[in-house]
């Protein structure tokens, strides 16, 4: 990471804390006002937006993390080349979002969807009647 041998627990920890500040400053809200423009949330059904709201968030996180990877994994020993950085930085970003854009539509959010179902269904039909 930026050119030094640091152990992986570090790696890690600084790679969880960029990803974390970087979804709160960045992708939350950015991608709710992004869905919020193509789909009115009062009138829309709830599954449509959240996806809407989980593309955008994969739209702009993926880059964001991709070049952020490239930053932090750079051949640094070769020395510096922007042009070389920004290579990397889209081989990343096009390995990355077909995987982040596929298993967050088709995995994460059902998966997520029915964990939540199961905790709070009583709230939920307490809501429906």
């Amino acid at each position: 990471m930026f050119g030094r041998m640091l152990p992986i627990w570090a790696v890690i920890l600084v790679e969880f804390c960029f990803a974390y500040a970087l979804e709160c400053l960045m992708g939350s809200p950015c991608s709710f006002k992004l869905a919020a423009k193509c789909f009115d949330p009062k009138t829309t059904h709830p599954v449509i937006f959240e996806s809407a709201i989980i593309c955008a968030t994969v739209g702009m996180m993926c880059p964001a993390m991709s070049f952020l990877a490239a930053c932090f994994y750079y051949p640094y020993y070769s020395g510096f080349h922007l042009l070389t950085l920004l290579a990397n930085w889209l081989k990343l970003v096009c390995f990355n979002f077909p995987f982040a854009f596929f298993t967050q539509l088709f995995f994460i959010q059902p998966l997520v969807r029915t964990i939540f179902k199961l905790l709070f269904r009583k709230d939920i039909k307490a809501r429906q009647r």
